[in-house]
């Protein structure tokens, strides 16, 4: 039986030439050097740090996706970079911002959601790689264990092109969920051997049905009945199934979600549409990291086109949250959709 996913151990111990000419910062307080903006209130306060991470000449940041963190601290990003010639896909940072290691070349272009689990004593990744729809298992140092194509067995696909996975959820018995986001909308389980089980979703709206079920998380928290909670994120909401994928409820109220993570009591979501939501085990919310309907408004405006314009961003203020993940001391790191990529950490004060 597989050990507790990183996550749940944390619970408990423009163009190319555009990108290529905006510096990164180690932890910048923002762009005017000013004291860095705090968001969030009381316990859960944090401050922004945006353009986390010192890249290695080698590697050009495309728009940020995935976030997972080891036992050991290192902080793993996935992206996807539009250079012409292949590039690592994942990069590892330590707790400093310094680049250790990097990885995943045959994945260039599709880095996308990334989980992490330790199993018998040893971590290992797992990827979606949307460019190759595929999902795929790694070590640490970037060896490819498997990889998988789209689930021929559950008859909902006449061939790969309706399959695009988005992310994976790790189960404590070892089996793994996978999110068809990018697809046909649906869930598909996996055992701890890594074989299919079953599927669910498809598109709509209706209990059960899933309109980009973009992030997922298996909730284990105190007090809950384990459940499956998955990002509906076109539909605005969370959905949460029985761990054999019958539709339990909602989480409404949301604006565009896709990422989940948990530590303690307290859920994560990311927002696409510029908001992190803090939830408690009711999942009622806690706090918002910056709720501002006027700059989510600016964002979503021609197109999104903000997210390639980097003169107008505001420091304090998010614009694409793709995936965010507590990290041990309950500070946050943030990868962001964005033109160029962005990481940023966010140290709790509160």
């Amino acid at each position: 039986m597989a050990s507790p996913t990183r996550r749940q151990f944390l619970q408990t111990t423009a163009a190319a030439a555009t990108v290529a000419a905006t510096p990164l910062f180690l932890r910048a307080e923002n762009k005017s050097s000013s004291a860095p903006v705090r968001v969030g209130s009381g316990e859960h306060t944090y401050e922004c740090h945006h353009y986390w991470g010192e890249l290695p000449s080698s590697i050009q940041w495309g728009a940020t996706h995935g976030v997972a963190i080891d036992k050991s601290g290192l902080i793993y990003i996935t992206h996807q970079s539009p250079a012409g010639e292949a590039m690592d896909a994942i990069v590892a940072f330590d707790a400093a911002g310094k680049c250790v290691r990097s990885f995943g070349k045959e994945f260039h272009g599709g880095g996308h959601g990334l989980e992490l689990r330790s199993e018998e004593g040893q971590e290992f990744l797992y990827l979606c790689d949307v460019k190759n729809r595929q999902i795929a298992k790694l070590d640490l140092q970037g060896e490819v264990v498997w990889k998988k194509g789209f689930p021929e067995q559950s008859g909902k696909y006449k061939d790969a092109n309706g399959y695009c996975p988005t992310n994976i959820a790790l189960a404590p018995s070892g089996g793994f969920y996978v999110g068809d986001g990018y697809g046909s909308h649906y869930v598909h389980q996996y055992d701890a051997d890594a074989n299919w089980v079953r599927s669910w979703g498809g598109r709509g709206t209706k209990p059960g049905e899933l309109n980009c079920p973009h992030g997922l998380y298996v909730d284990t928290r105190p007090g809950r009945e384990p459940s499956l909670a998955v990002t509906d994120r076109a539909n605005n909401r969370l959905q949460y199934f029985t761990l054999d994928g019958e539709h339990l409820s909602y989480v409404d109220n949301l604006v565009y979600p896709s990422s989940l993570d948990v530590q303690g009591d307290v859920m994560l979501v990311g927002e696409l549409d510029s908001r992190l939501t803090l939830l408690d085990k009711e999942n009622h919310v806690i706090t918002y990291l910056d709720d501002d309907p006027a700059w989510r408004k600016t964002v979503n405006a021609n197109g999104r086109r903000i997210r390639s314009q980097r003169d107008k961003w505001v420091a304090g203020k998010f614009v694409h949250p793709h995936d965010a993940t507590f990290d041990a001391d309950g500070n946050i790191y943030l990868a962001e959709w964005v033109v160029g990529g962005r990481v940023s950490f966010l140290k709790k004060v509160g």
